[in-house]
């Protein structure tokens, strides 16, 4: 497989995609056109008319992903996919409905670039169980597209040394989730990427990860280290 699962699509002083727009391309190669795939915001043409923007400017065309029996035509036919951000119940209800999940799952394991950040790197695990996102929807089920087999958590946050707020950590979050899942789950803070490719898995970025196992305090993997062992699960 050849994916790349980007933590957040805007950087704090960047514009949209800068901070990662070179390991895009070089997970790309050759290929000058990708299918992007918009479903998690409510206004499908303006978030995948900021894509094709800012891929255009690096040489590459996008094309929209829609829904009906082209869809999977569309799936079928694409180079790469990119899968964009922002509700995870709404991105995933929408593949469901579509029938897209398994065209998807089909082409990426085929070697397909899979491509995402944010909600469409949840979309790459087993489940949705461990997304940050209100369930504004009701997907029929939390099953995704199962490309990874752990759970990932983007934007993931430390708490601030010296809060006064009393609501539960991320951390906390996770370690509720694996009182009854025994699955590793992946802190991916912002910043950070994983690139899975010939070479294998890798974190990428500027941040280490966080990596949560049921019964086991929780791993610091620094960026730039392999993540093969958690693919050999």
């Amino acid at each position: 497989m050849r994916m790349l699962l980007v933590s957040n699509s805007t950087q704090h002083g960047r514009g949209y995609l800068d901070h990662v727009i070179e390991e895009i391309l070089d997970l790309l190669g050759g290929i000058r056109r990708i299918l992007f795939v918009p479903f998690a915001l409510r206004d499908r043409a303006g978030y995948a008319a900021k894509f094709r923007a800012r891929m255009a400017a690096v040489g590459v065309d996008a094309d929209e992903l829609h829904v009906g029996g082209g869809g999977r035509r569309q799936v079928e036919g694409a180079e790469a996919l990119f899968v964009g951000g922002g509700n995870t119940f709404r991105l995933l209800e929408t593949l469901q409905n579509a029938g897209l999940l398994e065209p998807i799952r089909a082409r990426a394991l085929a070697g397909m670039p899979y491509l995402g950040a944010s909600a469409g790197i949840n979309v790459a695990g087993p489940t949705i169980r461990t997304t940050n996102d209100m369930p504004i929807v009701e997907p029929r089920s939390f099953d995704a597209l199962g490309l990874v087999p752990f759970q990932i958590n983007p934007h993931y946050l430390d708490p601030e040394p010296g809060t006064t707020h009393m609501g539960e950590t991320r951390e906390q979050r996770i370690v509720e989730f694996l009182e009854e899942n025994d699955r590793v789950v992946l802190g991916l803070r912002e910043g950070g990427w994983i690139r899975v490719d010939e070479r294998g898995a890798r974190l990428g970025g500027t941040r280490p990860a966080r990596i949560f196992r049921r019964g086991a305090e929780p791993e610091e993997r620094a960026a730039g280290a392999s993540l093969d062992d958690l693919f050999d699960q």
